[in-house]
């Protein structure tokens, strides 16, 4: 792949990780825009190495955020790694049941087929990209709700600020699982919005679920390099072989210039993104679907 192809693909995952609007389903339709195949074992592990390059920006960003609150105290970071633990295991039995019902439904009679092989489907991309959105527009017009109500009440009672609760970390958890295997479905939009939708203040919701994400991310690595060197394998026995080192070099790359777009976006986004503008997110979203399916079954249909 060229050099400015890995530049391009990583600047649009850096520009759109903070934001809850899918920033995997962004990278998959600017693969599409210039020929790519996003289904492939090296664009899924490049895809998978952009999100670790601006995993790495994010930790940069929040961790003295997280050290405030998380590390406070033993008796606080116990509660954190608690919650932690207990979401990300429920996006391990939600995400894996999903993966494995998807592959025994649509690809049924396929015995090598794999997930991966759905990430380049923009008619499954825009659903759920609209499904993202509805449900970010749901938690924010609830939270103006609930603002405008409170504004209402002489004493407000204050949220505790250092972590969720055990149930709004399940339910975060659990909605990450359901975003595991669709490209579209916005992981950070759909685990916010679910811990607005369980009581969570945005930004206790949006600081344990970028935690949550740089749990699962070494998983995620793990799996594509697992496929890669298995689709490696069986590509050079069939006379067409992979260029494994090739791929993970590029695929490093991509990760390094994806951390440098994350940080040059997280100087100014993260602002935008909390000043009660989280409706927006949710209209962009159903904008961007439109936009995906007309790419789709348009004139000139990727």
């Amino acid at each position: 792949m060229p050099i400015y192809q890995v530049i391009v693909l990583a600047i649009v995952q850096g520009l759109a990780e903070l934001l809850p609007v899918s920033s995997s389903a962004h990278v998959v339709v600017a693969e599409k825009l210039m020929g790519l195949d996003p289904s492939t074992p090296q664009m899924t592990l490049l895809l998978v190495m952009l999100h670790t390059g601006t995993m790495f920006a994010v930790i940069a960003y929040f961790w003295k955020q997280w050290m405030q609150t998380y590390f406070a105290s033993a008796d606080a970071f116990k509660r954190f790694a608690v919650r932690l633990l207990y979401a990300t295991a429920l996006t391990g039995v939600v995400g894996e049941s999903l993966i494995k019902l998807v592959e025994h439904t649509m690809f049924k009679g396929a015995p090598k087929a794999e997930i991966e092989d759905l990430f380049g489907r923009l008619d499954l991309v825009a659903p759920a990209l609209a499904c993202a959105g509805v449900l970010i527009l749901i938690a924010g017009l609830r939270e103006k709700k609930e603002e405008a109500e409170a504004a209402n009440v002489a004493s407000i009672t204050r949220r505790p600020a250092d972590s969720v609760t055990m149930r709004q970390a399940g339910w975060i958890g659990a909605v990450q699982g359901l975003a595991l295997p669709f490209r579209g479905f916005s992981r950070s939009g759909a685990t916010i919005s679910a811990g607005m939708l369980t009581g969570a203040a945005k930004e206790r919701a949006e600081r344990f679920s970028f935690a949550l994400a740089v749990v699962i991310t070494p998983a995620a690595i793990g799996r594509e390099a697992v496929r890669l060197v298995h689709d490696t394998k069986d590509a050079a026995a069939t006379g067409s072989p992979i260029d494994l080192h090739g791929t993970v070099v590029v695929s490093l790359l991509g990760a390094l210039f994806a951390f440098l777009a994350g940080l040059v976006a997280l100087k100014w986004l993260s602002n935008w993104l909390e000043n009660g503008r989280w409706t927006w997110f949710g209209i962009y979203c159903l904008a961007a679907s439109a936009v995906v399916w007309y790419l789709h079954f348009g004139p000139r249909h990727l």
